[in-house]
């Protein structure tokens, strides 16, 4: 019988949080930054509030916060294609739960599709999650304790000091302000690694109806 799901009652789920943990883990022992629950609710959060201030209806904003908080759990498999085993996996899992076939769809997709490598907005549940996951840059992402071992992903994602992303519902803007200490990484460094995830950003917040603004220690970047 279909229901439809919440976020709240996903992210309780005991099968969706031992995959997210084992992907930690998995992450973990290669050397990735913090993918864990904390960063899956962090995302779903974010995307939540994106579809919520630009107007979209609460059941989208709702299956952003669903696509966002299950979006990595293809990592317990293997960090290579994670995003499209995790909307298998995520599909599977969101049927069994009783999620329509429509809804569960609309969820693959956005976990499919939120990979930078293979990739892009399809719609407005997507693009918020995109934006949602790519701006999470925050110093305790980085597990590595040794900063002399701190590789070039470590660096980048230590030397961010501070990271806003505000939504401007009047001019249709989502702005991402980022500090970030030049001493422990330069802004080439920054957008060597980022480029390619402010580029996707760019093409959700289109796909939002709306323009992404990159700001890097006050000064307009993108």
């Amino acid at each position: 019988m279909e229901k439809e799901l919440t976020y709240k009652e996903i992210r309780k789920n005991k099968e969706i949080n031992t995959l997210l943990e084992r992907g930690n883990e998995v992450l973990g022992s290669l050397g990735y930054t913090d993918h864990s629950a904390a960063h899956a609710a962090k995302v779903a959060d974010t995307a939540g509030k994106i579809l919520e201030k630009l107007g979209y209806s609460g059941r989208e904003a709702e299956l952003s916060r669903i696509a966002g908080y299950m979006h990595d759990i293809g990592n317990s498999v293997n960090r290579c294609d994670h995003a499209h085993t995790g909307a298998i996996l995520g599909w599977q899992i969101l049927r069994e739960l009783g999620m329509s076939l429509k809804e569960a769809a609309v969820v693959m997709s956005a976990v499919g599709n939120h990979d930078e490598k293979t990739g892009t907005a399809v719609d407005p549940i997507s693009a918020a999650l995109i934006l949602a996951d790519k701006t999470d840059v925050r110093r305790n992402r980085v597990r590595n304790k040794a900063k002399e071992n701190f590789d070039i992903h470590d660096r980048v994602n230590y030397a961010v000091t501070d990271a806003a992303l505000k939504i401007n519902m009047d001019k249709k803007v989502i702005a991402l302000n980022l500090q970030i200490d030049t001493k422990i990484c330069s802004m080439y460094e920054y957008f060597e690694i980022f480029l390619g995830r402010m580029m996707m950003c760019r093409g959700a917040a289109e796909v939002l109806g709306a323009t992404f603004k990159l700001t890097a220690n006050g000064s307009k970047v993108l």
